[in-house]
């Protein structure tokens, strides 16, 4: 027997999954670490405590299996994307904490180079509106402000990029300095049309061409490694994606056309649209899927800030629910006509608007309104926002999409997943598995090293919810939730 690790590297901890020939899951081990959130809302991880992590849940899950560690064939890697970060290239270790995707410390630069008239650019190479949320902003955040970094990158001595590429450059022990494809793609340095790091983006935003990683084929060669000694062999390393392409390659979205949304800590809405880019003026972005295969694809994508973070924000901040699981019935409580809409722009609205300086507002608020129905508008908000994006999606790619795949932890949640498809008002499905992002990734490590082909994923079953509620009522409750995102973004701060 040949096994398939997964390591999902993810916001908020990392996980090992372990496959069998056939693309069973085995096993999974998981391991959570520190959000790092200041005064200023700003957002960091320990890079020392993800690696730390990362050798420790591969352990973890091998002992859990019961297997030998000798029968372990290949690993895949997904990761939390846009969380960026650079290191020494001699030692490894970290200039800096990584900057996570939801920070936004990168604001003021984002709006100086769009002052310089350079963001239309930019979006016409990378496919991506000029944004904090992306990596450029964060590494030129660490050149400009982390003492030392600037000289040391200029040397030559400073490697930088997506968690992916520091896990890669840790596991081969400094031998291989790489991202893949997708990850490249979310940067906002990657030209997605010539396929290579764009100089004059990198000189924009002050960093040096020589800090990027080496980009390859998502189940391109990646090295070998043996877990800082672990193992008694290395394994190579085949599968590297960004934990939103892994879960697309996961779900089976293969052809153009179809529709995946990931509910995580934030979410990650994303449409195949084939092997030559879509560019959109409506808000979602144009980016790479992956590299497999020797292909390319495209994708449309939309990215949230807050979806799982809201469930967090009710738990942890406001103290509403002890756990994620109390939402469901709390919400199926509430007072059918209260009108209370949560607009969750804690550190600002992402796709399809696009305001870093927006602020989270409860709007709507009447007598009705208690802990039931603010539980429910957290609820709903989730399924607001990935309306917003499917529909900006369904408008740029000129074709009506069918069915919504969805995984992730929130899609347990009953009401949302129905609420889900009353607003699109089309059939949201999700496989049984939870881990589609590690899935992915194993998948494309395993068909790389000849184990697995395409017909592994229809190993996947799935449960479908279809839309229930009239479509009056659907308008009506839709309208009203625009309604207060144009509020909150009218008393955004301008300066």
């Amino acid at each position: 027997m040949k096994y398939v690790l997964s390591i999902d590297q993810s916001t908020q901890g990392t996980k090992a999954l372990l496959f069998d020939e056939t693309g069973t899951l085995l096993a999974r081990a998981d391991r959570s670490h520190r959000q790092i959130i200041d005064e200023n809302g700003w957002v960091e991880h320990d890079p020392e405590e993800i690696w730390a992590n990362t050798l420790r849940v591969a352990r973890d899950v091998v002992e859990k299996a019961g297997v030998d560690k000798k029968e372990l064939a290949v690993l895949g890697i997904s990761n939390q994307r846009e969380t960026s970060l650079a290191w020494d290239r001699e030692t490894g270790k970290p200039l800096y904490n990584a900057i996570v995707w939801q920070c936004a410390r990168g604001t003021a630069i984002c709006e100086e180079i769009a002052a310089a008239g350079h963001g239309a650019m930019i979006r016409e190479k990378t496919g991506i509106t000029l944004s904090p949320y992306f990596p450029a902003a964060k590494l030129s955040w660490i050149i400009r402000n982390v003492e030392g970094a600037r000289e040391k990158a200029a040397a030559g001595k400073v490697a930088a990029g997506t968690v992916d590429s520091f896990l890669v450059y840790r596991l081969t022990k400094g031998v291989r300095h790489q991202t893949d494809y997708s990850n490249a793609s979310r940067t906002q340095l990657f030209d997605i049309s010539a396929l290579r790091w764009d100089e004059e983006i990198l000189s924009i935003f002050g960093i040096e061409a020589s800090c990027m990683p080496a980009v390859t084929d998502s189940d391109g060669d990646f090295g070998e490694t043996d877990f800082d000694g672990w193992l008694d062999r290395p394994i190579p390393i085949r599968g590297v994606l960004g934990d939103s392409h892994g879960a697309l390659f996961g779900q089976g979205c293969l052809k153009p056309g179809m529709i995946k949304a990931t509910y995580g800590t934030g979410s990650s809405i994303m449409m195949n649209v084939g092997e030559k880019p879509v560019f959109s003026d409506t808000g979602v972005v144009s980016s790479l899927a992956w590299k497999i295969g020797g292909r390319v694809n495209y994708v449309l994508e939309g990215n949230i800030n807050y979806t799982g973070a809201v469930i967090t924000w009710l738990k942890d901040d406001v103290k509403l629910i002890d756990g994620p699981g109390e939402t469901e019935a709390l919400a199926f409580a509430a007072h059918p006509a209260d009108t209370c809409c949560l607009v969750p722009a804690f550190s600002g609205l992402g796709a399809p608007w696009w305001d870093s300086r927006a602020k989270a507002a409860l709007v709507g608020m009447t007598r009705t309104t208690g802990r039931n129905e603010i539980v429910r508008a957290a609820l709903d908000c989730i399924a607001f926002q990935i309306t917003d994006i499917v529909r900006a999606m369904e408008k740029s790619a000129g074709t009506p999409i069918g069915e919504l795949r969805v995984d992730g932890g929130p899609t347990r949640n009953q009401y949302l997943m129905q609420f889900q498809s009353d607003m699109l008002g089309i059939p949201v499905r999700i496989p049984e598995a939870e881990e589609l992002s590690g899935i992915g990734a194993a998948y494309a490590a395993g068909m790389s090293v000849g184990l697995y082909d395409e017909s592994v994923m229809e190993k996947l079953s799935r449960k479908s919810f279809r839309p229930a509620m009239a479509k009056d009522i659907r308008e009506e409750r839709y309208a009203r939730w625009l309604d207060a995102v144009k509020m909150v973004r009218m008393n955004s701060p301008k300066d």
